[in-house]
Order: structure tokens, then sequence, then C-alpha cells
């Protein structure tokens, strides 16, 4: 049976709600990409990493190793629209496939910029600060 290495940056990650379809994958670490690429949050649902000539930052997340069916049976099927199949490169200089986001998605209404953020839960973890719950009480809601 064929197995590749698969790099996920979100909800597929460990506790998130897309990782039951890598359920039999074998988790090989977590590991961060080469620092060349932007990373955006999609109406803060899913995250979409995007390669740059320059500007770029090294990207968290984890990777696992699985069948080929795996990926094009149970974890495609289930990436939203924004996202394509294909090959990045890890910190340590290998390549991996990953779900990136789409040139033509970067421009749409809800896709923000979190490079800074420091990976998709660490964004995730700060939209449930209070800080937040304080922003909404000025406004009235």
């Amino acid at each position: 049976m064929e197995h590749i290495r698969m790099f996920v940056n979100g909800q597929a990650m460990s506790g998130g709600s897309l990782n039951d379809a890598l359920a039999d994958a074998r988790f090989l670490g977590p590991v961060s990409t080469a620092p060349g690429y932007r990373f955006f949050s999609v109406r803060d649902e899913f995250p979409g990493l995007h390669p740059v000539a320059e500007g770029g930052v090294a990207v968290p997340g984890e990777l696992y190793e699985l069948p080929y069916a795996m990926l094009r049976d149970r974890l495609l099927p289930r990436e939203p629209e924004e996202l394509e199949l294909g090959v990045i490169e890890l910190a340590d200089g290998s390549g991996s496939l990953s779900m990136r986001m789409r040139g033509a998605a970067l421009d749409l209404p809800g896709v923000r910029d979190i490079s800074d953020a420091g990976g998709w839960l660490t964004y995730g973890a700060a939209l449930k600060e209070p800080v937040r719950a304080d922003a909404d009480r000025g406004t009235g809601r």
C-alpha cells in the first residue's frame, strides 16, 4: 500500500473537527513549514496556507503518514473549496503534501492574514479570550 506524508495546520490537527479523517494515520509529530508562507483565516472557520516569494513565516502544524486512499476518500472530500492540494516545504527542507489556499480565494470576503498569530490553534484561542467579549460589550451586543 502506498503511503504519503500530509502536513495539516487547521481542523485536521489533533482535536480538530476533521481529525477523525486521519484516525488510522500514523502521527509523525508536530512540525513547521519553512518560512515561505503566509497564513490566512477564512471567515474564522478554517485556515489557508499560501506560498510567497518574500515576507513569509513558518507555520506550525502536524505531520501524518497515511495511505493515499485515506487522503482521497476521507480527507479531501471534506476540505473547503477555497483550498487545494499541493506540495509544501517543511522546516527541515523536506516536502509534504498539504492543503493550500487557492490564489483566487485570497481576495474573498472574510479572508484575513493571520501569519503573525502563531498558528491556527493560537489564533483560535485568542478569538475566545475575554478581550473579545469586552469589545462586544462596548458595542451593545
